[in-house]
């Protein structure tokens, strides 16, 4: 771990521990600096007292062990700002003026500096306003007083040294507002990468979260669920409904192992979801061995009738070509229904999008009393298929709760459906 960054909380934001890390870098460069003009002034031939340099390290050290020990960023902050503006000019002071001090008191200036970057600009000009006069206060004494006082224990100076030494504070000032200002651009910098690394982690989990939302409940439906509270009901005056189910399931299941039932199940239905998507169907749900589907839910074709019966013939099709799929070479058979239905969605936990209505119950019982590798369909949606598709002669089944009903038994695509005048000489033939 970095020194700098020992005076974090894990509770800090990404502002506040930029804050800490600039004061307490702040402090080791100013630190460092007073231990290096006082090497140089006694290398150059002035011989200061050590005790101003000396305590300004134990205050500044002191300082921050205590930061470390109580954790108190705020008390922390305004001592540590104060001795880097009051001490500069009372070093300057004990030395003499400003050109046998240099211009140390400009040392002062990162007080300021420091308060815009770790106070903020509107708490950082009264430290500019402090700093002002405590130079303007300097400037004075020197201006007025420097030829009647003159401090008896202070060295003289040469030009040479002060000239020096003007350079250098300076030079050094400039540094170390340089390397504070660029620490504080590239930590900016740092945490705006990591925002924005976080934000597309964020989105991606925001995309993946809509895409599992999409594959439980239809796209309009969901928009509805995230931006409304209310109950989600809806009535459908005309909606083709198709279950699919898989014969002897029960018997076939019973030698397997629940790995392997779960696997073979996997497969079938999630070809069934790969076809409903390509037809533009709409899957409800799975039921233990039955897959749903509807068409005309949420306006996804115009000939929705058509498109189920479609997907019908593909998935009848899949299972007696494709045994990777239907490895156990299973048989389903089908039934669909046309008409009125109600949907929503059931509950406020682990929710499911389903319809209700006779329409539903129709093409359940249809299935249920279907025969294997078979496509049945009520008489509605047999007369919207007609045109397109061909049919055995109708049947006629007994329906637990709808009694006699007439189904149609699908055998699949007409060669090439009649065109509409033909359909009309046939139908008037008919008539005749």
């Amino acid at each position: 771990m970095n020194f700098r960054d020992t005076g974090f909380d894990p509770s800090d934001d990404a502002e506040t521990r930029l804050k800490k890390s600039l004061l307490i870098f702040a402090t080791g460069l100013v630190s460092l600096g007073a231990m290096l003009w006082l090497f140089l002034y006694w290398q150059l031939g002035p011989q200061f007292s050590a005790t101003p340099p000396i305590a300004f390290q134990l205050l500044l050290a002191g300082n921050l062990l205590v930061y470390f020990k109580t954790r108190h960023f705020d008390f922390f902050r305004y001592t540590q700002l104060a001795l880097f503006l009051f001490v500069p000019f009372i070093i300057q002071w004990s030395i003499g003026n400003f050109i046998t001090a240099s211009g140390t008191s400009l040392w002062g200036l990162l007080a300021p500096i420091g308060a815009v970057l770790i106070l903020g600009p509107r708490e950082s000009l009264a430290w500019f306003i402090a700093y002002i006069f405590l130079t303007a206060l300097s400037g004075f004494f020197d201006y007025f007083l420097a030829d009647s006082i003159v401090p008896a224990a202070s060295p003289t100076v040469s030009i040479r040294t002060s000239v020096f030494f003007f350079a250098l504070n300076f030079a050094a000032i400039s540094t170390i507002t340089y390397l504070l200002l660029r620490y504080s651009a590239q930590e900016k910098a740092k945490a705006q990468g990591e925002l924005e690394a976080a934000h597309e982690l964020l989105k991606e989990e925001q995309e993946r979260s809509e895409r599992l939302l999409l594959n439980i409940l239809p796209g309009p439906v969901a928009e509805r669920l995230k931006h409304d509270k209310q109950t989600i009901a809806d009535g459908f005056a005309d909606v083709t409904v198709m279950f699919a189910d898989i014969v002897n399931f029960t018997k076939v299941a019973e030698g397997l192992s629940p790995q392997q039932v779960f696997a073979m199940l996997n497969r079938i239905f999630s070809s069934f979801d790969e076809l409903a998507e390509k037809h533009g169907m709409e899957k409800i749900k799975t039921i233990g061995d039955a897959y749903m589907v509807a068409g005309g839910l949420n306006n996804e074709q115009d000939n929705y009738s058509v498109a189920i019966a479609e997907l019908a013939l593909a998935m009848r099709d899949l299972l007696h070509r494709d045994f990777s799929v239907n490895r156990l070479h299973l048989e389903i058979r089908i039934g669909i229904g046309t008409g009125p239905v109600v949907a929503g969605v059931v509950g406020k936990k682990k929710f499911i999008y389903d319809l209700w209505g006779d329409t539903v119950n129709l093409a359940s019982r249809i299935t249920s009393e279907g025969v294997p590798g078979m496509i049945q369909v009520d008489d509605t949606t047999w007369k919207r298929l007609r045109d397109h598709f061909d049919f055995h002669e109708p049947q006629t089944l007994y329906l637990k709760g709808k009694g006699d009903t007439v189904v149609h038994r699908l055998i699949g695509r007409k060669l090439r459906p009649p065109e509409p005048a033909a359909r009309l000489e046939v139908m008037a033939g008919l008539r005749d």
